[in-house]
């Protein structure tokens, strides 16, 4: 019997704060990987900092119900990270935000226990990439850049690379072809683009795979990027069909359009929001996680 495949996803959670609900869902880029890999059949780990209160105490249990190892994720003094969400129509609608501790930067042990995945999933949301050459020396590099499309910065991580994922709504065809091309002409293994209600495209060396988006009813779209991304990790790992692969993310990515929340776990919200940020003060005031050379 093959072994599963075995993935860490490092860096980025939040508590998803649905203020027009008073309901919280852990959440967060890194976290929904780990979950989502993990459902898709892979072994899945998942490092971070969340605080000792009751958004952090959320993700950790909705990790732990999950099966996602949660061995080396940190405790850190402040508050936990929470996104703040309004829905329109089903679609999610980021309000603002605060960052609080999930910054980090990798420890020894935690670049010591890459050795023991096949793979490691990050994002522009967790601010490392000052550390992507030492994680691509250990292990297989997912990244997500999201809606991040400047070639500088494409060019920037790509070479560091297996899989390298992007958000694509709005984008033609060829748009979206051609940024998968800059992913793949800049060192990327594989570059996967998702366009929403247009389906998705991966681009590799073995071709151009495309597949429409499974249409449902959705009640949140929350999530379903990371689902498509790691179900798509999990496949490429395990060398299946690329055709079977995406036909298997769109269907788990059209399921997770049908729940509240990334994953589920609702609670309370019982998140103080006066320090909430808007999206532009986060992007433009957070700094990188320290590279090893600024320790």
């Amino acid at each position: 019997m093959t072994a599963p495949v075995r993935i860490l996803a490092f860096g980025d959670n939040v508590v998803d704060c649905y203020r027009d609900q008073s309901l919280m869902f852990p959440g967060g880029n890194c976290v929904n990987h780990a979950v989502f890999a993990r459902r898709a059949g892979a072994e899945t780990a998942y490092i971070g900092a969340v605080c000792d209160d009751d958004a952090g105490r959320l993700i950790r249990a909705s990790l732990d119900a999950e099966d996602v190892d949660t061995s080396l994720m940190r405790t850190e003094p402040g508050q936990t990270a929470y996104c703040v969400i309004e829905t329109e129509d089903g679609d999610r609608v980021f309000v603002g935000a605060n960052l609080g501790p999930s910054i980090i930067a990798p420890k020894a042990g935690d670049l010591a226990w890459l050795t023991d995945f096949d793979a490691v999933h990050t994002s522009r949301s967790s601010h490392v990439d000052a550390w992507l050459p030492r994680f691509a020396a250990k292990a297989k590099v997912s990244y997500d850049l999201a809606t991040v499309h400047d070639p500088d910065r494409v060019a920037a991580v790509a070479s560091h690379c297996f899989l390298l994922a992007f958000s694509g709504s709005g984008l033609s065809q060829q748009e979206a072809i051609a940024l998968a091309g800059t992913a793949r002409n800049n060192g990327a293994q594989w570059s996967l683009v998702t366009r929403g209600d247009e389906g998705a495209l991966l681009l590799g060396e073995a071709g151009l795979f495309e597949v429409p988006v499974r249409p449902v009813n959705a009640v949140d779209t929350l999530g379903a990027g990371d689902t498509f991304i790691a179900n798509v990790l999990v496949g490429l790992l395990k060398r299946d069909d690329p055709d079977a692969l995406l036909a298997a993310a769109a269907g788990a990515a059209a399921e997770t359009c049908l729940m509240p929340g990334a994953f589920g776990y609702s609670a309370p919200m019982s998140v103080d929001l006066r320090n909430m940020m808007t999206l532009e003060q986060i992007y433009s005031t957070t700094r990188p996680a320290l590279s090893r050379h600024e320790l």
